[in-house]
C-alpha cells in the first residue's frame, strides 16, 4: 500500500466512472511500462466487459495499480512521476492510509477476471520492495517420466491444470489420442512443481511442454483466460460428445456417430429410437446417478457389502479398493476393487459366485462378467503395454441405499469384524442367514437409493501385486511406468507380469515396491501418482 500525499493528476476523459461500475469500491489503473499498448487495451476490454472500473489515465481516484514484468522499484520510480515525489520518504511505502492505492502484479488481476470479481490481496499479488526482475523464477527442473516423479492430489496450478485438461479431454473425445496425452503429460508437469507458476518464463527447460502447451499457459498466465480453451468449452460438439460419452457403455466413436445424426443429448437418444445394447439401456436409465461423484463414504459403504459377498462364498479372500480411491481421492466416478486368495488357484470362478450372492441381495442393476483369459506363455511379453488386461472381472451399476446408508455400515462393518475373528469359518444357522438376507434386501430395498458404477477384478495371487499396480492409477501415470519400462529397461509391464526381453524371462514380485525395484525406480505410494 503506497500512501499519495501528493497526485498528480492528469486532465483526460475517464471511462467506467465509479458508479458504473459492479465493484465501486475498485479503481484499476493498467501500467502501460512494458505492457505494450494493444495487450493493455485488450485486458482493459476483458475488465470493462466483467463490471470492472478500468481507469485509461492515473489519477486521485486509483485504488489498484496493476503492473506486468516490473520490479517494485521501477513502479515506485514511475509513481514517483506521477506524484511529484515531494514530501514523501521511501520508507512511507509501508504505511496504509485512507488514501493509499495497492500496488499488485499482473497475476491479481488475471485471477479477478477468471471468477469475475476481484479476489482478495494476498501477499503473493504484491510487488515486493526487493523484487527485482527475473526473481522468483527459479523452478527445480523435473524428470521427464510421470513414473519418477511425485504427483499429489494437492498441487500450485489448478487453473492451467484445468485448462489442458479441457484440451485434453477434446482431444480423446475426437479419438486424437496423441494431442490428449501431450496435454495430459503438460499438466502433469504443472502438478508436480513444488511452487505455483507466475510467468510462462519459469518453465523454461522443463520436459513435457510442447509449443501448443506453453501457448495455452501463457494466454491463461497473461489474460486469465485461453480463448482456444473456452472456446472448447461452449463447442457444441464438445458439450453433446461429453454428454454421450457420459452413457455408460458408450465410447467415443458411438458418441460421434450419433453426433453426426443430430443427436447431442441422452434425451435426444431416448427419442430416437436407437436399438441400444443392454449396457447403453441401463446407462441412460440410470444415466443422472452414474454423473454425479461417488463420495469416499459410499465407496466403503459398498466395500462392506462385496467384502461380506466374498467371505460368504470364499472364506479367507483379500479385497482391497484400488483407483482413484486408494490415491487418496475423496470423490470418483466409478468404485474399484481388487480381489484375491492367498492359495493360487482357490480364486478361479469366483467372481460368478460373488455376483450370484449380490444379485439375490438385490444389490446389483446390471452386470457383465469376464472369464481370465490370461495365458502368460502367449499373451505377456507380447502385448502392447496400453491392451486392458485379462482378469476374471464385472463391470455392474450397484444400487446403493442412501437412507439407511449409515446402518449397512455399521451392520455389515459388525459381522464383518465377527467374521474377520474367527480362525475357521463356521457355518450359520438357517435362522442367522434369512436375518441377514431380510436386512439387506430391506436396505437394498429402500426408496431411497443411487445407482453406482463398481468393478470387481480377481487377480491370481502370484500376479496381485501387478494387478495392484496396475488399477490403482492414475491412467497417465501407469502408461508412462509402461512406456519406461520399453525404452529405458528394455522390458514390457502389464498389470499382469513384468518381462525382461533382454534376459528373455518373466519377472517376478510380491509387491509394488519389488516392482519399481525392478524397473530401476525410487518408489512412489499411491497418493503420489496423480499424474
Amino acid at each position: 500500500m503506497i500512501p499519495l500525499k501528493r497526485r498528480k493528476v492528469i486532465s483526460s476523459v475517464i471511462r467506467n466512472s465509479s458508479g458504473d461500475s459492479k465493484f465501486p469500491g475498485v479503481v484499476i489503473f493498467l501500467l502501460g511500462r512494458k505492457m505494450g499498448a494493444s495487450r493493455r487495451a485488450f485486458l482493459s476490454r476483458l475488465g470493462r466487459g466483467k463490471g470492472f472500473n478500468i481507469q485509461d489515465s492515473f489519477s486521485q481516484s486509483i485504488t489498484h495499480l496493476i503492473s506486468e514484468n516490473n520490479s517494485w522499484k521501477e513502479v515506485w520510480t514511475w509513481l514517483d512521476s506521477q506524484t511529484g515525489g515531494q514530501g514523501r520518504e521511501e520508507g512511507e511505502c509501508r504505511t496504509a492510509g485512507p488514501s493509499s492505492v495497492h500496488l499488485l502484479d499482473i497475476m491479481w488481476y488475471t485471477e479477478s477476471m477468471q471468477v469475475s470479481r476481484p479476489v482478495a490481496i494476498l501477499d503473493r499479488h504484491k510487488l515486493q520492495e526487493r523484487d527485482e526482475p527475473g526473481t522468483e523464477l527459479a523452478v527445480v527442473s523435473l524428470p521427464s517420466y510421470a513414473c519418477q516423479r511425485h504427483t499429489p492430489l494437492l498441487h500450485h496450478n489448478t487453473v492451467l491444470i484445468d485448462a489442458l485438461s479441457i484440451l485434453a479431454e477434446n482431444a480423446e473425445l475426437s479419438e486424437n489420442e496423441g494431442r490428449g496425452v501431450a496435454f495430459r503429460r503438460a499438466g502433469a508437469l504443472l502438478k508436480s512443481l513444488p511452487q505455483e507458476i507466475r510467468r510462462v518464463e519459469q518453465l523454461r527447460g522443463q520436459p513435457c511442454l510442447g509449443d501448443h502447451s506453453l501457448r495455452v499457459i501463457k494466454e491463461v498466465l497473461e489474460d486469465g483466460v485461453c480463448c482456444e480453451v473456452e472456446t472448447t468449452k461452449e463447442s457444441r460438439q464438445f458439450k453433446a460428445m461429453k454428454a454421450l460419452t457420459g452413457i455408460f457403455g458408450v465410447g467415443a466413436k458411438t458418441a460421434d456417430r450419433w453426433f453426426r445424426e443430430g443427436i447431442h443429448t441422452p434425451s435426444d437418444l431416448q427419442r430416437s429410437g436407437h436399438n441400444l445394447n443392454r449396457a447403453q439401456r441401463a446407462g441412460v436409465q440410470y444415466y443422472d446417478d452414474l454423473n454425479q461423484p461417488v463420495r469416499k463414504a459410499e465407496a466403503d459403504a459398498i466395500g462392506l457389502i462385496v467384502e461380506k459377498a466374498v467371505s460368504e462364498v470364499l472364506p479367507g479372500a483379500k479385497i482391497t479398493l484400488i483407483g482413484g480411491f486408494r490415491r487418496g481421492k475423496e470423490t470418483g466416478h466409478d468404485v474399484d476393487f481388487l480381489i484375491t486368495h492367498p492359495e493360487e488357484g482357490r480364486e478361479e470362478g469366483l467372481m460368478a459366485k460373488v455376483v450370484s450372492w449380490l444379485e439375490a441381495q438385490g444389490f446389483l442393476l446390471y452386470h457383465k462378467t469376464t472369464r481370465n483369459s490370461y495365458l502368460e506363455s502367449k499373451d505377456g511379453p507380447a502385448r502392447p503395454p496400453s491392451n486392458m488386461d485379462r482378469f476374471e472381472r464385472c463391470f455392474s451399476i450397484f444400487r446403493l441405499s442412501t437412507e439407511n446408508e449409515r446402518r449397512i455400515t455399521q451392520t455389515i462393518s459388525a459381522q464383518s469384524t465377527l467374521l474377520h475373528s474367527r480362525t475357521e469359518p463356521s457355518p450359520q444357522t438357517n435362522d442367522q442367514a434369512r436375518e441377514e438376507s431380510s436386512m439387506l434386501s430391506q436396505c437394498s430395498g429402500s426408496r431411497s437409493w443411487m445407482a453406482v458404477r463398481v468393478d470387481m477384478v480377481v487377480s491370481p495371487y502370484s500376479q496381485f501385486a501387478f494387478a495392484l499396480l496396475g488399477w490403482t492409477g492414475s491412467k497417465l501415470f501407469e502408461r508412462e511406468l509402461r512406456r519406461w519400462a520399453v525404452h529405458e529397461r528394455a522390458m514390457t509391464l502389464s498389470s499382469h507380469t513384468l518381462y525382461d526381453s533382454t534376459k528373455r524371462q518373466y519377472l517376478r514380485a510380491n509387491s509394488e515396491e519389488e516392482i519399481f525395484a525392478l524397473l530401476g525406480l525410487e518408489y512412489i505410494p499411491p497418493c503420489g501418482r496423480n499424474a
